[in-house]
């Protein structure tokens, strides 16, 4: 599901969850235990968070919300937060290395991170297009990584290939994908060379603002948020979505 791999004192976190990695519960937890180890390491220094495959990740796995049901929907929403908390609160430098499509959830992890590197593939929040709501700290946490873009990607649901996505500013660098993994230990390593206590201190007020937009999210908002996933008719939808985007893949 995860493997962790050491390049001297930068960890590499790989996610390697099925074709497409698609983020269901078992994987969500999986992230969040696996920062919170890796934070108690003395020996790591930064982290470079990738994916296996074609994607690094195509999002939520709308077929076990779809299986699942509301009781499912109330485990998952909360675990989504905490793991993309664990990402994001993370004080020491995380770099993403987008090895290919970063899709609504998928793209949301890559948001977190503290730069985002990417070699293929196609990038954007298409939770609307599936007819659900942001929790909190997956639209605060886009929202600060995305600036000027943030708004008409998340309103649009549109996906990007890495060039608009960079020119977009929502990208720090494209990549030849031999180079993609090298290039984002690299930079993790430089990150890392300045002093410590400086970064986690100059990290945590850069993510003030969103953090607490995102507390005050999880109170207002997010109970709604469950409710509105939680109905009938969205669970409807969510099937209805599955069906259009199988029938456009190729046989």
């Amino acid at each position: 599901m995860i493997s962790v791999e050491r390049d001297e004192r930068v960890a590499v976190l790989r996610l390697a969850h099925g074709k497409v990695n698609a983020l269901d519960l078992e994987l969500l937890r999986a992230i969040t235990s696996a920062m919170a180890e890796l934070r108690a390491e003395d020996g790591v220094d930064a982290v470079v968070l990738t994916g296996s495959g074609r994607a690094f990740s195509a999002g939520v796995d709308l077929r076990r919300v779809l299986d699942g049901g509301p009781a499912y929907v109330r485990q998952y929403l909360p675990a989504l937060t905490e793991a993309i908390l664990a990402v994001f609160d993370w004080p020491r430098p995380v770099v993403a290395a987008i090895n290919g499509h970063a899709i609504a959830g998928g793209c949301v992890f890559a948001a977190a991170c503290d730069l985002r590197l990417m070699s293929q593939g196609t990038i954007g929040v298409t939770e609307l297009l599936v007819g659900v709501p942001f929790p909190a700290a997956a639209l605060e946490v886009f929202r600060h990584a995305a600036g000027i873009a943030g708004s008409e990607l998340v309103l649009s649901g549109r996906t990007v290939d890495p060039a608009t996505a960079r020119a977009a500013g929502l990208l720090h660098a494209v990549v030849e994908p031999e180079r993609l993994l090298p290039e984002a230990v690299s930079r993790a390593r430089q990150l890392a060379a300045i002093p410590r206590a400086a970064y986690e201190i100059t990290k945590r007020q850069l993510h003030r603002p969103a953090g607490e937009l995102i507390a005050t999210g999880r109170r207002l908002d997010d109970p709604a948020v469950e409710a509105h996933w939680c109905r009938p008719e969205i669970i409807a939808g969510i099937g209805a979505y599955l069906g259009r985007v199988t029938a456009r893949r190729p046989s």
